[in-house]
């Protein structure tokens, strides 16, 4: 088998292998990779990972990326030390499902993707020489399950950014109280601020003597071990071949593309639900044909969603025959015909949000966050223009409730017990930085953070 290659969604840079679109993060072309193709796990595989546990699931589906890359036994080694936490899958009611992504050591479904991250970022750095600056833009997880992952590694400095308002105290916590190699900035703005902040700072020709990295979802290396848990749930919930639903609550959708991913690999997806919060582009383009992001984004209880315009959009059009720019612009449309067979997605409300989440609890006495009541309405709102039948479906939960217990208390009248994960971080004294949200400001800060590098 012939090692596999990386293309720019924009098309203007070469072709590259995974190491190297991992340890760049995004293409000069400012364009975001995607696989040249996509390596196929065939239904005989996929009923074999019924017996098999979860890091052991992993290991088979990334070693179809990593092929000429990692040797398998170190890719077996790295999954081992990756994956010592558990993938729950909670019965909501017949056919349906709850996948608890919230086991890590941040209690985040992020931590799927950075734990792993962390262990290629390592090797990938050893193999190469150097020291490499992961920049990441966080809208509330991200953050902190970078910080825990990279906290430590050896060559790796981590520069977090968060809008300082939209965040919740222990989200703000779980990566505030890191040091070492790790800084956080508070930005007085918006995550899309934010996100331009770093994406701006890949492109400068003033920064090119430091090398940047991404640990965001416009990195390769989050989105195909965020596809695992599709297989792993699929493996569990439905027979060889059946189609399965998964409701997954988006902001810069990258959870969703970890599920087109292993959709294109060869798992049976009858759909993916797609619903945002308030912030509803997609859902708008689905509709019309016509997109336009949300600027200024908007602050929304989901707070990891509050994103105007989703990076990973461009990876999604570019599965579907189209080319989006880093700006929003489609400069030749998608099959949108055959992206609306494939996908919904409805922009839930805040005021919904609530309601569901103690309609929810009140029904099924199973505790929610405004996340994952997020795909729980919009799978109630899919259901309701396409009965789902007999189709297993799997609501993905992506954060445990005590991220939010101010929110969660609101409705439910209690707040939720804090996982032991979370406990030590919250006690340490938090240490952050602060700007606003002025990419020279940015930039000077870089500039100093490296002097003499």
């Amino acid at each position: 088998m012939s090692t596999l290659l990386f293309r720019s969604t924009n098309g203007q840079s070469p072709a590259i292998n995974l190491r190297e679109a991992f340890l760049a993060g995004q293409a000069p072309d400012r364009g975001l990779y995607l696989p040249e193709r996509f390596p196929h796990i065939t239904p005989a595989e996929i009923a074999e990972f019924a017996g098999l546990p979860y890091r052991q699931v992993a290991f088979r589906v990334l070693r179809k990326f990593t092929d000429g890359v990692i040797q398998d036994d170190a890719l077996a080694v790295m999954c081992d030390q990756a994956y010592d936490f558990g993938v729950p899958l909670e019965v909501i009611q017949r056919g349906v499902y709850l996948m608890r992504l919230d086991q890590g050591p941040t209690a985040s479904f992020k931590d799927f993707a950075v734990q792993m991250m962390a262990q290629m970022f390592a090797r990938f750095l050893q193999e190469v020489g150097g020291q490499v600056t992961i920049l990441t833009a966080t809208s509330g997880d991200t953050g902190a399950a970078v910080a825990h992952a990279f906290h430590e590694v050896p060559g790796v400095r981590v520069i977090v950014l968060f809008p300082l308002a939209e965040v919740s105290e222990s989200q703000r916590k779980l990566m505030t109280t890191l040091k070492e190699n790790v800084r956080t900035v508070a930005v007085d703005g918006k995550f899309d601020d934010c996100q331009a902040m770093v994406k701006r700072a890949f492109a400068d020709p003033a920064l090119e003597h430091i090398h940047l990295s991404s640990a965001n979802s416009i990195n390769i290396g989050r989105l195909l071990p965020q596809s695992v848990y599709y297989f792993y749930a699929a493996s569990r919930l439905a027979w060889p071949g059946q189609p399965m639903v998964f409701s997954i609550p988006s902001g810069n959708f990258g959870d969703m593309m970890g599920a087109v991913v292993a959709r294109e690999m060869g798992l049976p997806v009858r759909k993916i639900i797609a619903p945002v919060n308030d912030n509803d582009s997609f859902p708008r383009y689905l509709a019309s044909g016509s997109y336009e992001k949300v600027s200024p984004s908007r602050n929304s209880v989901s707070n990891a969603m509050n994103v105007g315009h989703p990076s990973n959009l461009a990876r999604l059009v570019a599965v579907y025959g189209g080319h989006m720019d880093e700006t929003g612009k489609i400069h030749r449309p998608p099959d949108l015909v055959a992206m609306r067979r494939d996908i919904f997605s409805s922009s839930i409300t805040d005021e919904r949000t609530r309601t569901s989440l103690r309609e929810f609890w009140n029904k099924y006495q199973i505790l929610l966050e405004p996340h994952g009541v997020v795909a729980w309405q919009g799978f109630l709102d899919w259901c309701a223009v396409e009965p789902l039948g007999n189709t297993p479906a799997v609501i993905v939960e992506t954060a445990n409730p005590a991220k939010f217990p101010e929110e969660v208390e609101k409705v439910v009248g209690w707040a939720p017990d804090v996982p032991a994960a979370m406990t030590a971080g919250l006690q340490m004294p938090e240490d952050y930085d602060r700007m606003g949200a002025d990419y020279e400001q940015f930039r000077a800060y870089l500039l100093a953070r490296h002097a003499g590098n």
